[in-house]
């Protein structure tokens, strides 16, 4: 019977694998992170012997040590899209392949970028923290989403369907991605600076890579609308937050929502989320129980996919995969 290790940590194990681990079972013999706790790179060659696969969580490192150790291990399987923590040159260098989950998480991104969308525009939070204290709050003028412009900083799964929603609720949708040629209506592609210039919420949605990192600058903030607000729920490395808290607390932006900062743990530092013109949630985006399942399923078929000797769908390194494939690595 084949061997499949799943690194989560006991306490998280039922939140964030949930019923697939029964499914993972049904493939073979599934050898569990026994700590509440990430293991340690002895710990995971330990319990990766004989193993096929390994489906690993995003906090368990699996760095060029680590997978120098994995002498048995077929493939790596994230439960999720985001391989920060994986050495994808190094697998591959070891013939070890790496696949992702699919977009699981997208509607529920997307339902709470509304949300926060909604609170940044009509001050909901303030009037929640007044009643909660006791007072009845001031009635202020909102701000309507239809009508509005909405600048989106990136075009993929998510990117693609906010546009959707959007446009929808009757807003005006500017898209910028350099790496995407065709932009669907009701989205209209423009450059960066335009995008800046003319969105009344500007919503980071590209990947963090070295291109992009700290991209949301002193700069791009100051080419923004004072009466715009910013949105990420995507890398916090794709912004400088010292200079958003400047633009924040000068008026630079009327203000922000955000899911993600630079923290290790991907949650918005409190300097930022006590801020009075930010809306911050700890990483929550996909925390929804249909979300965390889609992704869990994901890797189930996937293990089986490789049990079977297939390329699973999400691979991301399938020209290196020699021990799924057999193909002799190439001089």
């Amino acid at each position: 019977m084949p061997r499949i290790l799943l690194t989560y940590p006991a306490d998280e194990r039922p939140v964030r694998y949930g019923a697939a681990l029964e499914d993972l079972r049904g493939l073979g013999e599934v050898v569990l992170n026994p700590h509440a706790r990430t293991m340690t790179g002895a710990e995971i060659a330990a319990a990766a012997s004989g193993c096929v696969a390994i489906v690993a969580d995003r906090n368990t490192p699996f760095g060029a040590d680590t997978i120098a150790r994995l002498a048995d291990c077929t493939a790596l399987v994230r439960a999720a899209m985001d391989v920060r923590n994986i050495d994808i040159p190094a697998a591959s260098a070891a013939g070890i392949l790496v696949t992702r989950a699919g977009p699981g998480f997208r509607e529920a991104v997307v339902e709470l970028l509304l949300g926060q969308m909604v609170d940044l525009a009509r001050g909901l939070s303030d009037g929640v923290i007044a009643y909660r204290a006791g007072r009845v709050p001031e009635r202020r003028p909102g701000v309507q989403l239809a009508g509005r412009t909405a600048s989106i900083l990136g075009y993929g799964n998510l990117g693609r369907r906010m546009a959707e929603v959007l446009g929808f609720l009757g807003m005006r949708v500017l898209v910028h991605d350099p790496h995407v040629d065709a932009i669907a209506p009701p989205a209209r592609a423009v450059g960066r600076a335009e995008a800046l210039a003319e969105g009344d919420f500007v919503i980071c949605l590209a990947l963090h890579s070295a291109e992009t990192d700290q991209s949301m600058n002193r700069d791009a903030f100051r080419r923004m609308k004072r009466s715009a607000f910013f949105l990420n729920p995507s890398r916090g490395r794709v912004v400088d937050e010292a200079a958003l808290a400047e633009a924040l607390r000068d008026g630079t932006i009327a203000g922000a929502a955000l899911d993600v900062g630079s923290d290790p743990d991907d949650v918005p530092p409190v300097a930022l989320g006590r801020l009075a013109n930010v809306v911050a949630a700890p990483h929550i985006g996909g925390m929804v129980p249909e979300a965390l399942a889609s992704q869990a399923r994901d890797t189930v078929e996937q293990v089986a996919d490789i049990l079977a000797g297939r390329m699973p769908r999400f691979a991301l390194n399938p020209e290196s995969a020699r021990r799924l494939t057999g193909r002799p690595r190439t001089p």
